[in-house]
């Protein structure tokens, strides 16, 4: 299984929908869209594989946000590696810095998506997600 997991609004589900080819998950512009985890048979390269869409991480939210980051924490604990989008035109955020905290004493390997890249020009920008902690960021456009 593959957890994909993040802050609101990073691209998390569009990649979900990328890695597919096809619109599975629901994706808006507002934030806090998905909230309820979402699991999918995915193929990639031929290999057959669970992806896990998860809501938002946020820290300190209301009762409702809580929900959503325990379900996060969830698919992690249940996931044989983890890709872990953050947007990298805005670089590394609060929230950003706590899910890094938590993914560092996983097991399972953690891919760093720079998501939103969507030019060599902004490459530039995915450097800074080394301070994350947790390697050498991948860039990507999800869209």
């Amino acid at each position: 299984m593959v957890a994909i997991v993040g802050r609101p609004n990073v691209g998390k589900s569009t990649l979900l929908n990328r890695i597919l080819g096809r619109r599975e998950a629901i994706v808006e512009e507002r934030p806090g869209v998905t909230r309820d985890r979402k699991e999918v048979e995915a193929s990639w390269q031929g290999r057959e594989f669970t992806l896990v869409d998860t809501g938002g991480w946020m820290a300190d939210g209301n009762s409702l946000d809580e929900k959503v980051s325990r379900q996060s924490e969830r698919a992690i604990a249940d996931a044989d590696a983890v890709l872990f989008v953050v947007d990298a035109m805005v670089g590394v955020t609060e929230d950003d810095a706590r899910v890094a905290g938590l993914l560092r004493s996983v097991s399972a390997p953690v891919v760093v998506v720079a998501n939103k890249v969507d030019d060599r020009v902004h490459e530039a920008a995915v450097w800074e997600l080394m301070s994350l902690g947790l390697g050498d960021p991948t860039p990507v456009s999800a869209l």
